[in-house]
């Protein structure tokens, strides 16, 4: 009887390891795809795209409030949307950033990021200097409690039924398209 006990509880910890290592196994995820989903890394040209979070910002939450700073208030059925990104630049040389960053609904309607004055915005069309992340480390964005840049959107409430929600990003061999978590 100690002899099966002993295999199941050898069995039910392999299992959980194998688990364990397979969600590991998964965070950062790379290919060559231009085509990937929330989480998954995407590279143009020497630049690493990873969305790591997104979701609607509600202007009434002491969190979202830090980033809709300087933001008018929505207007009738719309809210923000906040994708969160980080960006590395593993190469030897200053990088520039996307300039632009659209999301596309299920129906073909594209929604233009706006500008954004908020501690968290992500530098749109800024540049990444060599070796370093966005966010830079230990700036307000790395910290905080999502530890990603933000680009805003004010986008219909409607669009969230019109899913999947494409978030596109410009780069020199082609855009990305990042399938989003919503």
């Amino acid at each position: 009887m100690k002899s099966r006990n002993r295999l199941v509880s050898l069995l039910l910890a392999a299992l959980v390891l194998g688990a364990v290592g397979l969600t590991f196994s998964a965070c950062g995820y790379e290919s060559d795809s231009k085509d990937v989903v929330e989480g998954e890394v995407v590279k143009l040209g020497e630049l690493k795209y990873q969305v790591i979070f997104s979701r609607f910002l509600n202007i009434h939450d002491n969190e979202d409030s830090a980033y809709l700073v300087g933001q008018p208030p929505p207007q009738d059925g719309s809210n923000y949307f906040g994708v969160f990104l980080e960006v590395q630049n593993k190469s030897e040389e200053t990088q520039k950033l996307a300039d632009s960053f659209s999301i596309e609904d299920a129906d073909h309607v594209t929604y233009a990021a706006v500008p954004s004055e908020s501690l968290y915005a992500f530098p749109v069309g800024g540049k990444v200097t060599p070796q370093e992340p966005i966010p830079s480390l230990d700036s307000t964005p790395q910290q905080g409690p999502i530890e990603g840049s933000l680009v805003l959107f004010e986008i219909p409430e409607t669009a969230s039924q019109n899913r999947p929600l494409v978030l596109s990003i410009p780069g020199p061999d082609g855009p990305a398209e990042v399938t989003l978590d919503l």
